[in-house]
């Protein structure tokens, strides 16, 4: 057949031959005269047209024999259902249709001219191997079950896309093998049907139009759009793998195909049940008609006390036909305005509720009245069952979701060592179960090598002292400026008198500031100066307009001046947020070296703690190369957080200086989870050495000498054995060649630390990139080994 399939087992003649054999046997039968002179007027007249019995090659001629066709296949399809059926003449897997009722035509002709009939889910490989099973079933009488629900799905003239399910009728066809055509055995057939997928096995053994299919086909379409909406709804339910936006269109798209409305649109709203109130879903794209663009509504204040008892004593669907006739009647409540802003005319409200509890609200709205009506509110029957399953699983996802944050920001459960804490849990809840009595028990972890690092803010207590101390002077000026004004228009002894004091506490700050001259200050401000400050303003346009600049410029909550301490404190939380989230990301690339516990904490800086060991994991060995590349790893991000740290401040209001140090402990240790601290923290008195050093290190001075350890544009590595020292030598001049590190390297003696004796130090300047594309400083840390080796 012409303009068939260039890939298709079969050679394709559209022919009649069959539906005339059965008239012709069905007359040798018929009782009937009326039937039997049908019959032959039938037979007599398509018979003046050999080339239906012999077959068409070009479906161009269909076109040609379009009445004779029509009044052969009148039985089949009868013109008293025209306009019900979705019927047509077909050839199998190639979308030609003929003979078409005027419902299926009515159909395609609102679909458009750029329309071509597809089935879903179809391609030509699967067309070529269902043509194949044709062949094995009708010829070699195989019976091989491949039906499979096949669809059209077609667009109306509103451009809402519509479902149809196909129904075939291939009584009409004869089968039979050409002149390529290969004889099929048993064992060929059981290997076909193992490869259902290799479309050219099935092609070795049918090549392309090897066998000649004579007659036609006849499909049945059933429009089942709510039926097929409702179980690709199901689908979207129960596997969300997209986007936010794209499963919020999609849900959208279904609801349309079910109401048939092509602008409907979908809202939710959130029960929140512990402060009775309504709230916006956490994604972005989810809309709430009720709340419009507020966040947050009181559950009786955002819709009425009607609405309100329907949806969540009653659970039964709210629908608002006439949005505007809602309005009157409840003098433009809540719902009504936020509706109306929204253009919405008609809506359905449908709780969304799992036993008596409450979990949202479904929102469809129109924006025509009468459209949205609690008549056709009964289709969300058989559909809100699976949306108020969706509904606890995302809402139980969710919590899950706060457990792991809370988790992760507020204890110090870290991922790595979560394996023994669920170990432990499981032993805990099965003694509870058997026994109704269990204690969960002590967690700890022998034999680990502790890291530890900090990179600290130089002289923070001196910055933030300053900031204070000026914030306090300039107040002090301006109330001066003002009670000097005050003075010279009023002359009251008491302005000069508070003048006097003010004078008094500046010339006490600028010459100390000590633990008590905020409070003091605070006291003097809340007795004395702010008693007096509304008569002053009252006094003149000047005054009134000084106390006015003055007001401020104070912090409604403390009323102090808050500018420079803000620009300070602005500083360092920025600082501190940058930091913590550089080492977060750089611990992803961390545990890949060796899961090991991790914890860091903000202070004046970021510190952090390291431990790593075979005791830390459960089934995986250790070897000390892995404390090595993990040293390495420390030494190389600390660095790079000492160039974030100048980066960044580039758009700060103050600048800031870090000083960074590194403690290197040579022995194991045994650390233990404090379940009153909920924190990990060494165990034994001997390892308590380890601590003390941690405290009071940053504080050490050089030996016989008044200066700190720790210097800004420095890394200081302290450590006490001799093999530590060559250890980190080989990281400094390795890092040196990676432009991490300068040339200048200091070791050092430190001043003993508290009863600990003999302490050094390598201290070396770090090399600073003036932004943050830095040049190629990739660390191959799975390569250090070899590194070492060779150095």
């Amino acid at each position: 057949m012409k303009n068939q399939l260039k890939d298709f087992p079969l050679d394709i003649k559209i022919s009649f031959h069959r539906i005339i054999e059965q008239y012709q046997e069905q007359l040798k039968r018929e009782q009937s005269s009326i039937a039997r002179k049908y019959m032959e007027d039938v037979l007599d007249y398509v018979s003046s047209f050999p080339k239906l019995t012999e077959g068409l090659d070009d479906p161009q001629e269909l076109k040609k024999y379009q009445d004779p066709i029509r009044i052969l296949l009148d039985d089949l399809f009868p013109g008293i259902l025209t306009n019900n059926e979705i019927k047509a003449a077909s050839l199998p897997f190639h979308n030609i249709i003929f003979n078409s009722s005027k419902r299926f035509k009515a159909i395609l002709a609102e679909a458009g001219e750029d329309y071509t009939l597809e089935m879903r889910n179809m391609d030509e490989s699967m067309y070529y191997i269902f043509g194949c099973i044709i062949i094995l079933n009708h010829h070699y009488g195989y019976e091989i079950d491949f039906s499979r629900p096949m669809y059209y799905d077609i667009p109306d003239e509103n451009g809402i896309l519509k479902h149809y399910r196909l129904a075939l009728n291939a009584d009409f066809i004869d089968i039979e093998p050409g002149e390529n055509a290969i004889e099929i055995t048993e064992k060929d057939v059981d290997q076909l049907i193992q490869n259902i997928d290799d479309v050219d096995l099935w092609k070795e053994k049918f090549p392309p139009r090897s066998w000649i299919f004579r007659g036609f086909t006849i499909i049945n379409l059933t429009d089942v759009t709510v039926d097929d909406a409702i179980s690709e709804l199901k689908t979207t339910l129960l596997h969300q793998e997209t986007s936010d936006k794209d499963e919020l269109l999609k849900f959208q798209e279904i609801f349309r195909s079910i109401y048939k409305i092509p602008d409907l649109r979908v809202g939710y709203t959130v029960y929140n049940k512990r402060e009775m109130v309504f709230e916006r879903m956490n994604s972005r794209e989810a809309q709430s008609f009720i709340l419009h663009q507020q966040l947050v509504s009181d559950c009786k204040t955002g819709i009425c006390e009607k609405s309100f008892q329907k949806l969540l004593e009653e659970q039964a669907y709210f629908t608002i036909s006439n949005v505007k006739s809602y309005a009157k009647k409840t003098g433009n409540n809540l719902l009504s305005q936020n509706l109306q802003k929204s253009k919405v005319k008609s809506c359905i409200l449908a709780p969304i509720a799992n036993g008596n509890e409450l979990m949202g609200v479904l929102e469809l709205v129109s924006s025509r009245k009468n459209e949205l009506n609690s008549i056709n509110a009964i289709k969300l029957d058989e559909i809100l069952p699976y949306i108020v399953t969706s509904m606890e699983r995302n809402r139980s996802e969710f919590e899950n979701r706060i457990k792991a944050v809370i988790q992760s920001e507020c204890t110090s459960i870290h991922p790595s060592v979560l394996w023994i804490f669920e170990r432990e849990a499981k032993r805990f809840i099965k003694d509870l179960d058997e026994d109704g009595l269990a204690s969960f028990k002590d967690i700890a972890f022998k034999d680990v090598y502790p890291l530890y690092g900090q990179i600290d803010i130089v002289a923070s207590s001196e910055a933030r002292n300053s900031a204070i101390q000026k914030d306090l002077i300039q107040q002090l000026d301006m109330l001066e400026e003002i009670i000097d004004k005050a003075f010279q228009e009023e002359g009251l002894p008491i302005y000069d008198q508070v003048r006097y004091r003010i004078i008094e506490f500046k010339d006490d700050l600028e010459e100390n500031l000590n633990a008590s001259s905020e409070q003091k200050v605070f006291n003097l401000l809340q007795k004395e100066v702010n008693p007096i400050m509304e008569h002053v303003s009252k006094q003149s346009e000047e005054l009134k307009k000084l106390v006015e600049e003055y007001q401020s410029k104070l912090n409604p909550e403390t009323g102090v001046v808050y500018q420079l301490r803000k620009h300070y404190d602005e500083t360092v939380q920025r600082i501190n947020r940058t930091m913590a989230r550089y080492i977060d990301r750089k611990q992803v690339e961390a545990q890949r070296i060796y899961p090991h516990y991790f914890e860091r904490y903000k202070t004046d800086g970021v510190d952090h703690n390291m431990y790593i060991g075979a005791a830390l994991t459960s089934n995986r060995p250790f070897n000390m190369v892995y404390l090595y590349n993990l040293r390495l790893w420390q030494l190389s991000t600390m660095c790079e957080m000492e160039n974030r740290f100048y980066q960044i401040q580039k758009s700060t209001p103050i600048k800031l200086d870090a000083a960074s140090l590194i403690l290197v402990f040579n022995n194991t240790l045994s650390i233990r989870y404090r379940m009153d601290e909920k924190k990990f923290d060494v165990d034994g008195t001997y390892n308590a050495r380890y601590e003390i050093i941690k405290k009071r290190i940053d504080k050490a001075f050089i030996k016989n000498t008044e200066e700190r350890i720790t210097q800004k544009g420095k890394i200081v590595i302290v450590y006490s054995q001799g093999s530590d020292e060559r250890e980190y030598l080989r990281y400094v001049k390795y890092l040196q060649t990676k432009k991490y590190l300068g040339e200048e390297v200091e070791l050092l003696e430190l001043e003993d630390v508290q009863g600990v004796v003999g302490l050094r130090a390598i201290r070396v300047d770090i090399l600073y990139t003036p932004d943050e594309k830095e040049p190629d400083k990739t660390i191959n840390y799975e390569g250090l080994v070899d590194y070492l080796e060779l150095h």
